[in-house]
């Protein structure tokens, strides 16, 4: 059976609105904090959890135990129903996300993949179905931003063919 094939394209915050937010310094106007010291941008990500049945955010670090390695085949994908999902880069280092828009189902024809800039970090919509997260190096962390409580925040979906993964 021959895969579908997808490869990524530069990330903009245009092209990865259907799905999320591109979250950067330079997204949002700056202000002075810590006697200007500092430049902050503020509101770079939509956050967004269902509160019911004890969700709260949560902040988070996870860790690579082992590069995705591309090409990489795939045939499930996994959404949140209840709490949007923010992964921020620890240092500076590109990842690729696989997105299709938030529906009941989803398949191969609509999803789409991106690759970040380094530094740029992502954060989906709640709903919004997409590849468990894709590390192209060994123990890259990233900080994790996201609901935490009871009730079943994933839902996983097998697709009906496989999805082929390209390098950036």
């Amino acid at each position: 059976m021959t895969a579908h094939i997808l490869k990524p394209l530069p990330i903009t915050a245009e092209r990865f609105a259907p799905f999320g937010d591109v979250i950067a310094a330079g997204r949002s106007e700056r202000s002075a904090m810590n006697e200007a010291r500092f430049a902050r941008y503020n509101d770079l990500a939509a956050l967004d959890i269902d509160p019911r049945d004890g969700g709260r955010l949560a902040v988070s670090i996870v860790q690579s135990r082992a590069a995705t390695r591309l090409p990489y085949r795939f045939n499930m994908v996994e959404r949140h129903p209840l709490g949007s999902q923010a992964f921020i880069p620890l240092s500076g280092f590109r990842f690729v996300v696989v997105v299709a828009a938030p529906a009941e189902s989803v398949e191969a024809a609509g999803l789409c993949a991106f690759v970040t800039n380094a530094g740029e970090g992502i954060n989906y919509r709640r709903g919004t179905w997409h590849m468990p997260l894709v590390a192209l190096e060994d123990g890259q962390q990233f900080l994790l931003i996201d609901r935490v409580g009871g009730g079943n925040n994933c839902d996983e979906h097998v697709l009906d063919e496989f999805i082929e993964l390209q390098a950036p």
